[in-house]
């Protein structure tokens, strides 16, 4: 008797759940648009000075009890060293202050900046702002008080972190009638600089949709 032939699928192993592969896809998305947003960062990271501003404008960042954080001293260190080449430039220090700082960003890097030998005279404080677009917009609307021309050369110094989303924001606060330069402060702190490279990412994302 002719025996009949029995045919076995290839065992394929067990198979994950249809919402496990759907997970796992979505973080894979969400990594590599990580990914991406943080070479984005990263390749802001860097002075880039073109024509001849005419205007210096500083970021504030955390006021610590005893002065400038580590982060707002890079900050101001960096402007100094700038100043000693070009020591006409007009500077605008901006920053409000928040619920755990005893004085305003503003006024802290006013101190500090005339505490290492700049003439008072030449920096406007803009003391209200309290957050990046806030930074920008109020210091554009305080110098067109003063009557400087908000379409000269300026140039912005913060964070090497932070400059890739200061340029975004610039770009629609003052639309398209300016030449931004950008100085990028180191980040001293290490533990901070940590944690800015992975928030910053998140807050591009969130300026971006958000800060308008």
């Amino acid at each position: 008797m002719r025996r009949k032939k029995q045919y076995y699928r290839p065992y394929e192993g067990r198979r994950k759940p249809a919402w496990l592969l759907a997970l796992l896809a979505a973080i894979l998305v969400l990594a590599l648009g990580f990914v991406v947003l943080l070479g984005l960062v990263l390749t802001g990271a860097r002075d880039s000075i073109t024509g001849e501003p005419k205007v210096m404008v500083i970021l504030g960042c955390k006021v610590e009890s005893w002065g400038p954080s580590v982060l707002l001293q890079d900050r101001l260190d960096k402007a100094l060293d700038y100043l000693e080449d070009h020591p006409d430039l007009t500077i605008v220090v901006s920053g409000g202050q928040g619920p755990d700082e005893h004085i305003s960003e503003a006024q802290c890097m006013y101190d500090y900046l005339t505490d290492h030998g700049v003439d008072g005279d030449q920096i406007l404080l803009e003391d209200q702002s309290h957050n990046t677009v806030q930074n920008l917009r109020y210091t554009v609307d305080l110098l067109a008080e003063e009557g400087y021309d908000t379409t000269a050369d300026m140039v912005v110094v913060s964070n090497g972190f932070h400059l890739t989303r200061v340029r975004m924001l610039w770009s629609r606060v003052c639309g398209g009638d300016y030449n931004l330069s950008t100085l990028a402060a180191p980040s001293s702190h290490v533990p901070s600089r940590l944690k800015m490279y992975i928030r910053e990412p998140l807050a591009l994302v969130k300026s971006y949709f958000f800060d308008r």
